[in-house]
């Protein structure tokens, strides 16, 4: 072998290792995922998003959905969705950046929550991204550190990622939930007409003053506990901006003070709904219903009944057509803390009936028998 093609050799040799040596640093270096995305093109496909769902353990998945422009939840025959809600989520997945891998044997997946979510018990949750080229999904584990673990559908490695991606997997926590926000100054009166029983009006009189309805205006030198009850009593009826009195009081019973008739500052403003149904589905024939007039001339019905724990109410503006339309064919499921102030009984605008007399009395004492000798 001549020396020319002996070095020849040597040169081809040392090129071949150094290309293996080099491929194989590259191979490694794929195999490191640390602080690469998750879904690495959601990022650029967010804005052609045009629908979401989850699902958990087996139970049929939410789908959230755009109709004619508008984020909706198909589980509730498309009422409007909480924007905000949806943004979060597809934020959280689109900044999802893996801290390291995790197991590839799905024997282990169970023990980090990204099992086959539609086996029933599955911890994990599954979402799926439509886009405009197709899906993406991906199995959302249990929280670990900062993050959740996660698993790619169709691939066995799993890893841990950061920051946390939460949300929820039932439908109604995915509505768009306000209502109405009506502040107590607005609210001229308030008709109530229950299902049973006499109906009654609650309505602002401006032109009392300061003073409760029979009554003289508080005293601000009023003694003890009686200072701070009038002094109460004048706050509440300046935050509802006037006095109110009472029409529909019973014979020979007497309406509470102002302040107690008022409406509470609290019992219309940022009303919201719990969940949303279908009207054919409450049985709304013995219903209360709660009619506000505003100081703008918008009437607001309320009509409000219970079924077992829950309580529902429909709801009709005469100026707001675009809440009419959001309220059209729908029923709401609202806090029993919020539908008590709305729909209050009569009996709770009135001074309490006196107590009978000798009711409070105490029963005779028995004089003890003397003990007889024998």
């Amino acid at each position: 072998m001549s020396k020319q093609r002996f070095i020849a050799l040597l040169v081809a040799a040392a090129i071949a290792i150094s290309g293996a040596l080099y491929l194989s640093a590259q191979r490694n270096l794929s195999r490191d995922p640390h602080g690469s995305a998750l879904l690495p093109a959601l990022a650029g496909e967010l804005n052609s998003v045009t629908a979401l769902s989850v699902r958990r353990g087996g139970a049929a998945p939410v789908t959230l959905h755009q109709v004619a422009g508008r984020w909706t939840v198909a589980e509730r025959a498309d009422y409007p969705a909480d924007v905000s809600k949806v943004r979060k989520l597809l934020l959280a997945l689109s900044d999802a950046k893996i801290i390291e891998e995790k197991t590839s044997n799905p024997a282990n997946f169970p023990a980090i929550g990204v099992e086959d979510p539609s086996l029933p018990g599955a911890t994990g949750a599954e979402v799926v991204v439509t886009v405009r080229d197709g899906k993406m999904t991906v199995i959302v584990g249990k929280a670990v550190g900062a993050g959740n673990f996660a698993r790619r559908d169709g691939e066995n490695t799993s890893y841990s990622v950061e920051p946390v991606i939460s949300f929820e997997t039932e439908p109604r926590f995915w509505i768009e939930s306000r209502l109405v926000d009506i502040a107590a100054a607005d609210i001229q009166s308030i008709q109530v007409k229950p299902a049973d029983g006499p109906g009654y009006t609650v309505r602002r009189d401006t032109a009392a003053g300061g003073a409760a309805p029979g009554g003289a205006p508080p005293s601000a030198t009023a003694p003890g506990a009686a200072a701070a009850a009038a002094a109460a009593a004048a706050a509440a009826a300046a935050a509802a901006g006037g006095n109110f009195t009472l029409e529909g009081t019973p014979p020979k019973r007497k309406a509470a003070d102002s302040a107690s008739l008022a409406p509470s500052s609290t019992a219309f403003s940022g009303l919201s709904a719990d969940d949303v149904s279908r009207p054919e589905d409450i049985d709304f024939t013995k219903a209360t219903v709660a009619t506000v007039t505003l100081s703008n001339g918008n009437v607001i019905t309320m009509t409000g009944a219970v079924k077992g724990d829950k309580h529902w109410v429909e709801l009709q503006s005469s100026k707001d057509t675009a809440l009419n339309a959001k309220f059209a064919g729908r029923t709401f499921e609202i806090s029993s803390y919020r539908f008590d102030p709305i729909f209050r009984p009569l009996e709770q605008l009135l001074v309490p009936k006196a107590p009978p007399p000798g009711a409070n009395k105490s029963p005779p004492t028995k004089k003890p028998v003397p003990a007889t000798t024998p």
